[in-house]
């Protein structure tokens, strides 16, 4: 009887697993805001430590605590985009300078200043929140291009307000 019980335990968690893992697992989406693209990912964020302070970041400059800047792995180099922790509502500019975060479940990576900005303190490491790209929003023309197509690839064959996408490198 214990071979048994054990046997369904084990066959109900590897079904579930799927399932329960999915819950935790960052959404990449595309909204329209007033005809425009929006590119959306929700999930945990956090941010870099002391360590990387004055180290190269994947745009080849120096990565700086004190200025707004984040790693994500789905925007491009160069992108300027709003971070919102969606538990304080408190929300920041940021720019796209590096690669990362390199932890499942973690959307991006931000400096301490940008952590600060939203809230988000060395005490809690993590807090769910919203990171959005607006093409119109871009400094660079080529970055703006590169936005609008990633858009159109997370929507690619999806109808509706928004569409699920993958993971990818962004640039």
């Amino acid at each position: 009887m214990r071979t048994l019980t054990f046997a369904a335990v084990a066959v109900f968690a590897l079904a579930a697993t799927p399932v329960l893992a999915e819950g935790n697992k960052p959404k990449l989406t595309v909204e329209n805001e007033g005809g425009e693209p929006v590119i959306v990912h929700e999930g945990k964020g956090s941010f870099y430590g002391d360590g990387f302070h004055g180290k190269k970041t994947a745009t080849g400059e120096r990565f700086d605590k004190n200025k707004n800047t984040a790693a994500s792995k789905e925007l491009p180099l160069g992108s300027k985009a709003t971070v919102t922790n969606e538990e304080t509502g408190k929300s920041t500019d940021v720019t796209i300078n590096d690669r990362g975060p390199h932890v499942p479940g973690r959307v991006i990576d931000l400096s301490e200043k940008a952590a600060k900005d939203i809230g988000l303190t060395e005490e809690e490491g993590l807090a769910p929140v919203r990171v959005e790209a607006k093409p119109s929003e871009q400094p660079d023309p080529e970055v703006k291009e590169k936005l609008e197509d990633k858009a159109e690839k997370i929507g690619a064959g999806a109808s509706g307000k928004s569409a699920q996408g993958g993971s990818g490198s962004g640039k």
